[in-house]
């Protein structure tokens, strides 16, 4: 396959698995806090990544585990609880369009940090996206006016995180295969996942019996939403721009919204109008070289 169409199959792919990601998250809250939903996630998906992906490990030098560390804390620690505690607090539907920060983040650290240059054409693209999911945010704040968008902030810092991981892929390790890259980034978590893990509730007696549905959702979570589409992402990566690759997050809440409907939220059409604008911005964002 081109390598023009497989980074377009799987930005779309990945949509559709981050897009389910965050019901995914929700449903898990429901048994569990959002530190043990963080620390659990990043060891479920240790468990699946580390016997597929050990081997690759010692192709990474010594220089290249210092950004390994790096984009395991900014693209993965931190933001697995940031989200956690914001979908405790804001419609999960609501903290995916945040997420679409990602992009418009992505080309203002790539510009200022890492000396990546950007088309005009790229710059109206995400700021057009970003419009789209203001207005989505708006609607939501009609809708829900309740909840507490103060955690808004949470999903900021994350986006910012996000930018500085893709951008960091992009320019000190993009020799590496995406499975070695994402291997490495949970053979650094596991530990502290564990610790984490180990101050809560959790393993005491009766609680994983209790919580028993939400852990299926997070196994789920785990396997497809960050081992699977974390090796995919850093493959995209590879084969495209940062600013392509971070455009997933522009699809996201479309797929968050459908699933936000199919769990009783309702959608109208100001929100369908804003998911043109969303797809417009992508468009312009990736348009030529």
């Amino acid at each position: 396959m081109k390598s023009q169409h497989l980074r377009w199959l799987i930005l779309i792919v990945l949509a559709l698995i981050w897009g389910s990601s965050f019901i995914l998250m929700k449903k898990a809250l429901i048994e569990l806090s959002p530190v043990q939903v963080g620390s659990l996630r990043m060891i479920f998906t240790s468990l699946v990544l580390i016997p597929i992906g050990f081997r690759g490990l010692k192709m990474i030098n010594r220089k290249q585990w210092y950004y390994i560390v790096i984009t395991a804390l900014v693209g993965t620690f931190f933001p697995v609880f940031l989200f956690a505690l914001a979908i405790q607090n804001i419609d999960s539907s609501i903290v995916s369009i945040l997420n679409s920060l990602t992009p418009l983040n992505t080309l203002l650290v790539g510009a200022i940090f890492f000396g990546f240059s950007f088309l005009r054409k790229q710059f109206i693209g995400v700021l057009i996206g970003l419009t789209g999911a203001l207005m989505l945010i708006l609607k939501g704040a009609d809708l829900n006016p309740d909840q507490n968008y103060a955690f808004a902030f949470l999903i900021v810092v994350a986006s910012i995180g996000y930018a500085f991981n893709v951008n960091i892929l992009k320019k000190h390790l993009s020799d590496l295969s995406a499975l070695t890259i994402t291997t490495g980034n949970f053979v650094v978590l596991l530990v502290p996942a564990l610790f984490i893990l180990s101050q809560t509730n959790f393993f005491q007696p009766g609680f994983i019996a209790q919580s028993s549905t939400s852990l299926f959702y997070l196994i789920l979570l785990a396997v497809f939403g960050t081992a699977m589409a974390k090796t995919m992402f850093n493959k995209l990566v590879k084969i495209s721009s940062p600013i392509f690759s971070s455009s997933v997050t522009y699809l996201i809440p479309i797929v968050a919204i459908f699933w936000g409907v199919m769990d009783g939220e309702r959608i109208y059409f100001d929100q369908f109008l804003a998911g043109g604008f969303i797809l417009l911005g992508v468009y312009l964002t990736n348009k030529g070289k």
